[in-house]
């Protein structure tokens, strides 16, 4: 995380104040849509159902609007 420049505690924070959850192309995963320090950001998890644990694959900032 630290070659993104975000933290555990900003990741927690941007899947709580995600403001879309969307399926991603991966059949499994999802796309949070969040904000981190005035930018938009998409982090991809995956519901570890056994485990009961929701897995972070990657987190990037979103560079334009179009979608």
């Amino acid at each position: 995380m630290a070659d993104r420049r975000f933290t555990e505690v900003d990741l927690r924070r941007m899947l709580e104040h995600s403001y879309r959850i969307r399926r991603d192309i991966v059949p499994g995963r999802w796309v949070a849509a969040s904000r981190h320090r005035g930018r938009r950001w998409e982090v991809i998890v995956e519901p570890d159902l056994q485990r009961e644990l929701l897995v972070v694959v990657t987190a990037y900032p979103v560079e334009s609007d179009e979608r």
